[in-house]
């Protein structure tokens, strides 16, 4: 089974998390998930998150804390997703991938349909108690 190895972003403002939902004709169309794609051959994970959020969203971040790191099978392949907190000086409102944007508070994420590989994540979000996140809120 191939392993794609994926980045994806949290973005946090005013206590809300962003959380994307993917466009009609995109893979996982209709799933909510963390902004960021795939790590292109002999990139860091920083620089491919960089560069996906640059391309997706139109924003520059920098890379923080790593969230959670999880494998999920998908198909018939095994994601390798990597979700780590960004910050940005811009607000993204657009993306290429995704139909609605929309900022959440952490206690309502799990309220979503989102897409297998990000729900370990959302978990971990999900229980600030167990991660350093909601200080960073």
């Amino acid at each position: 089974m191939p392993r794609i190895e994926v980045v994806a972003a949290v973005f946090v403002r005013g206590g809300e998390v962003l959380a994307c939902k993917r466009a009609p004709g995109k893979p996982a169309a209709g799933k909510w998930e963390f902004p960021g794609g795939k790590i292109d051959d002999g990139e860091t994970p920083e620089l491919a998150l960089v560069r996906e959020i640059r391309e997706e969203l139109g924003v520059s971040v920098s890379v923080g804390d790593l969230v959670d790191r999880s494998v999920t099978s998908v198909g018939d392949a095994e994601i390798d997703l990597a979700c780590y907190l960004v910050s940005s000086l811009d607000i993204p409102t657009t993306s290429t991938d995704h139909d609605e944007l929309r900022w959440l508070p952490l206690d309502s994420l799990a309220s979503l349909d989102w897409a297998a590989p990000d729900l370990p994540a959302v978990a971990v979000l999900s229980a600030p108690s167990l991660n350093s996140v909601s200080e960073q809120l």
